[in-house]
């Protein structure tokens, strides 16, 4: 089945759709997933460089989160033979696919934050 034909029955039918949504939400599951691939979205980076991007993720935290983003195809890892070794993430094309997503969850945030600031 194409993808654009998923979609289309994903929507028509309330089972499809709520599986589709459970797939996402496996992938991106997770308090810091999101601000990691935000973070992302603006280039390659060093874990170091992802932590000052993340207030108050913890190098555990993020080395599991790039972890399970790497092994769902979201994130990839190059590391170039330096002294001492270096090491970049970057978004895969699957990645970068979550931009408009993560466009309209911003946009929604902002307008949800000056509503509730009312």
């Amino acid at each position: 089945m194409s993808t654009t034909k998923a979609i289309e029955r994903a929507r028509t039918c309330s089972t499809e759709y709520v599986l589709a949504l459970n797939d996402t939400l496996n992938v991106m599951s997770g308090k810091w997933k999101l601000p990691i691939i935000g973070s992302l979205m603006f280039g390659k980076k060093r874990f170091r460089e992802l932590e000052r991007d993340i207030p108050k993720i913890t190098p555990r935290m993020l080395s599991k989160e790039l972890k399970d983003l790497e092994l769902n195809g979201m994130v990839s890892r190059t590391v170039y033979d330096t002294i001492p070794v270096t090491v970049e993430y970057e978004l895969t094309k699957s990645g970068f696919t979550l931009s408009e997503v993560l466009d309209k969850m911003m946009e929604w945030g902002v307008a949800h934050r000056k509503e509730i600031m009312k």
